[in-house]
């Protein structure tokens, strides 16, 4: 186990499946981009955890978290610079929620086809970025981050119907 970053989909999928076979628990949380576009990320992010959190049984009695810690929680905490490169259960939280946030993209592409969200994932390759550029962001993209609102304002104004063709 190592840094999701650092592992290729096959194999953060392989270890996916043999972390949920033997974690304790595990909780996701999943915020909405509008969250993210109103609030921040890091009041997002903060959301996501904390709805992990509450989904965990057995509840934790303490928190490792990578870089971070928890405002509001009444937990033991420590935040790890490189956690998940450090620390055994970061690390399986990174690739929990990568493989999470890939299966949710490949969902995705389904609703919004023609952005590659199946293949890129959602991050800004040069193809994502000539989908934004052609189409225009979708519902689902984060008008907050600046290659999106660029290409929001870079593109023909369509209704959503016909950015899709």
């Amino acid at each position: 186990m190592r840094d999701s970053k650092l592992l290729d989909a096959p194999k953060r999928e392989e270890l996916s499946y043999y972390i949920r076979g033997e974690a304790m628990a595990i909780g996701i949380g999943s915020v909405e981009n509008t969250v993210i576009d109103t609030r921040g990320i890091v009041f997002a992010t903060h959301a996501a955890m904390k709805m992990a959190i509450k989904q965990l049984f057995p509840a934790p009695e303490a928190l490792l978290i990578d870089y971070l810690v928890l405002p509001g929680i009444k937990l033991p905490q420590k935040g790890v610079t490189d956690g998940d490169s450090l620390c055994l259960s970061i690390a399986c939280a990174s690739i929990i929620a990568k493989v999470n946030r890939d299966h949710l993209m490949v969902e995705l592409d389904e609703t919004y086809p023609g952005y590659g969200l199946a293949v890129h994932k959602g991050y800004g390759t040069a193809e994502h970025m000539r989908c934004l550029s052609e189409k225009g962001p979708s519902p689902i993209h984060r008008k907050s981050f600046r290659p999106v609102a660029e290409c929001s304002s870079n593109s023909v104004s369509l209704p959503l119907r016909e950015r899709r063709k």
